[in-house]
């Protein structure tokens, strides 16, 4: 089974037979994505996540198709229907459409005009019909008109051949695949305002009498009409011209102009409108809907990867505030391992207005813990907050730094917050997650639901499972490329490590706890279900800063240990003299080292982790202030050039923090012209631009940007 699989896929994805066979036994194995892509390469010709990741996706489907195989051929043999052609052409078919188009005639099925027709005898006067040979059809049908079985006369006794007709046109293998072609080329996407829903649904404005081509509709567009219509906003229509469908299916079924063949065109008609259309739009309709999630999906998988490996101010004594006005803002100090030391509430701005009350505490604050950066969240009261804080006069440097707070709540509202903080409040724990996130985006981020961190489009409307799935896929593949130090590492990173998982993480927890500390990585193998698969899995990415083997806290994988030892010795040096000196191992011919399973990729990685070990892949860490001038969206003006942040990336254009509480808009067409002329130069998440105040709509809280013929 699974050599089919490797030819079709290799086919698929332009691989060689031999990297998906692999890839699919080491995955069958239980080696996780991460593990494979990083200490696997030779058995799988280098393969990236990505790639990784579409074969396994393919399996999925394949197996789906194959369990759905099964189940249609056993159904149909138990009817005693299953011939030989038959079940030849169920084996050959290779997608789930196909399937179920061949098995559409044998589907059971509840009680239908055709089946009643059926019962009455009409059969045979529908296979007249459909044979189209005779003239005089009308006198047919007086054969069948029988009263005791409800046929009163020719008319009805057609019209029952033609539904039994309509049913086997429905049913037609060629005649749907024909009208699937049309749908997917040619169905329009229309959507008009429900009776009454004018002033209610007004966001969906824009779609109230709308009409284009499906196949051409951008995937945000898509899930906004569908939205619309979920929420009884719009009537939406998805099919092409009703001519056309017709002109399609009559030159399948119509063979003349005998009265026989008009019979067959009042039954195409009537199979259209009533079967073959409404089946084909919900095809139709779902394959956009599938098409437009994984476009949504990306999307939001991109914008997470590069939030979670945003750059990092690393182990500094932080004071974190969660601003509010009435309710006061609310202070944690948090050391350099991000624990808390200690929490109040100031209350610097209307309607108590104690500025230099709260001025001295923080001062008193920043000397007592020893404050080297302030992190001050971007919600209610975030700029005031910001101000206030630049108005104070420290006796030294202090850095103060505005946070996405996106999903704080959400954390310290969640299990895992009470787990951490059970004594304190949700204020306390909010304030812990926006200075945490500052030191190490990922390790905080990493503890709230994805969909809560606001960084992707229609995250709701997509398909939640397949969202998930990818979303898990980016945390994953974030957590493991950076490595997670074992003796500081939360639960939560330590579940995504390569694997280890919930049951483990808690069990390297509950031994860190015990013992203190990691002195080796071969101390892993003594945690409690910690076994040889899971070792060989997880090692190389949970990082062991002081150990004894500097190896332990690099990417350098136990089982290369020694492959490393033999290059100091063949270069007469230490392991720490190697890493220290470059020309040392400029001596290394790493085609001395390769052997029938390590090759030069792995190689390659090694000495590449022996220049850096254990580097950090993310961007060293940037300060950034928004302009003094402006703090709220009453102080914006068109024309004006502003700093900001990129917090959020669509497929309609690009998010900015320009601190007024609102982030502006940049619509496609107005990104900056050097993102457009190099395809090098790509929108990032957290990226610092500059832009011009285009349009601003206080009433709605509405600001157009443009990032065009703007320096910076």
């Amino acid at each position: 089974m699974k050599e089919h699989y490797s030819n079709i896929i290799a086919i698929e994805l332009n691989l060689s037979k031999f990297q998906v066979q692999n890839t699919i036994r080491l995955l069958d194995e239980g080696a996780t994505i991460p593990f494979i892509a990083r200490y696997r390469k030779e058995m799988t010709g280098s393969l990236t996540e990505i790639d990784i990741i579409k074969i396994r996706d393919r399996v999925k489907k394949l197996v789906e198709i194959d369990n759905r195989r099964e189940t249609i051929l056993s159904t149909i043999k138990e009817q005693g229907n299953l011939t030989p052609a038959l079940e030849k052409k169920i084996q050959h078919a290779n997608t789930l459409t196909e399937l179920e188009d061949i098995y559409l005639p044998f589907k059971p099925k509840r009680k239908t005009l055709g089946s009643i027709a059926k019962e009455k005898g009409l059969e045979p006067l529908a296979r007249l019909i459909m044979a189209q040979k005779s003239d005089d059809i009308y006198e047919k049908a007086t054969q069948f008109v029988n009263k005791e079985k409800g046929i009163n006369n020719e008319e009805e006794a057609l019209k029952g051949a033609r539904d039994i007709a309509a049913e086997w046109m429905n049913e037609h293998g060629k005649a749907r695949e024909i009208l699937r072609n049309l749908f997917f080329r040619e169905a329009i996407l229309k959507s008009k305002v429900k009776k009454a829903k004018e002033e209610d649904g007004i966001k969906y404005k824009a779609y109230f009498d709308h009409s284009e081509l499906l196949n051409k509709a951008p995937s945000h567009r898509i899930l906004a009409i569908f939205r619309g219509e979920k929420e009884n906003f719009l009537k939406v229509t998805v099919f092409p011209p009703e001519e056309e469908a017709y002109s399609r299916l009559e030159r399948v079924f119509v063979k003349g102009s005998a009265t026989c063949s008009e019979q067959v065109m009042l039954a195409l008609k009537d199979s259209y409108k009533r079967l073959l259309r409404p089946s084909l739009e919900t095809e139709i309709r779902s394959w956009a809907k599938s098409k437009a999630d994984e476009a949504a999906i990306v999307v939001f998988a991109d914008n997470l990867r590069q939030l979670l490996l945003a750059s990092p101010l690393g182990q500094k004594n932080v004071l974190a505030i969660d601003p509010g006005f009435k309710s006061g803002c609310k202070i944690v100090c948090l050391d350099k391992q991000g624990n808390l030391m200690h929490n109040e509430t100031i209350y610097p701005h209307p309607p108590q207005n104690e500025t230099r009350l709260a001025m001295h505490k923080i001062t008193s604050l920043v000397d007592a813990y020893k404050i080297e950066a302030i992190a001050i969240g971007n919600g209610t009261a975030g700029r005031e907050t910001e101000y206030f804080i630049r108005r104070i006069r420290f006796g030294k440097d202090v850095i103060a730094i505005m946070v996405n707070e996106s999903g704080a709540s959400v954390y310290s509202a969640s299990a895992i917050a009470r787990e951490e903080f059970p004594e304190y409040d949700i204020t306390v724990r909010g304030a812990v997650s926006i200075g945490r996130r500052l030191m190490d985006p990922l390790a905080e981020l990493v503890k709230i639901d994805p969909k809560s961190i606001g960084v992707g489009q229609y995250q709701h409307d997509v398909n939640q499972s397949a969202l998930q799935e990818s979303l898990k896929d980016v945390v994953i593949s974030c957590v493991n490329a950076i490595g997670v130090e074992v003796n500081t590492a939360s639960k939560q990173v330590l579940t995504y490590v390569s694997g280890v998982g919930p049951v483990l993480a808690q069990n390297i927890i509950d031994y860190r706890t015990q013992h203190e500390i990691f002195t080796s990585r071969e101390e892993l193998k003594n945690v409690d279900r910690f076994g040889e698969k899971a070792f060989e899995q997880a090692a190389g990415f949970l990082r062991i800063s002081n150990a004894e083997n500097l190896l332990d806290s690099s990417a350098v994988h136990p089982e290369s240990y020694d492959i490393v030892n033999r290059m100091a010795e063949r270069v007469g040096a230490s392991i720490s003299e190697l890493i220290a000196n470059e020309k040392l191992r400029e001596k290394i011919n790493l085609g001395e080292f390769v052997t029938e399973f390590v090759g030069l990729p792995t190689l390659n990685d090694i000495m590449q982790e022996l220049a850096k070990p254990g580097r950090d892949l993310r961007k060293r860490f940037e300060l950034f202030e928004f302009d003094k001038e402006v703090r709220s969206i009453k102080d914006l003006k068109v024309g004006i050039i502003l700093p900001g942040i990129v917090t959020n990336i669509t497929a309609f254009g690009a998010f900015i923090d320009i601190g007024v509480h609102q982030d502006g808009l940049v619509h496609i067409s107005k990104i900056s012209n050097k993102f457009i002329r190099d395809p090098g130069e790509v929108l990032r998440l957290n990226q610092k631009v500059k832009v011009k105040v285009m349009d601003v709509d206080m009433e709605r809280k509405r600001i157009g940007l443009s990032m065009k013929d703007v320096e910076g």
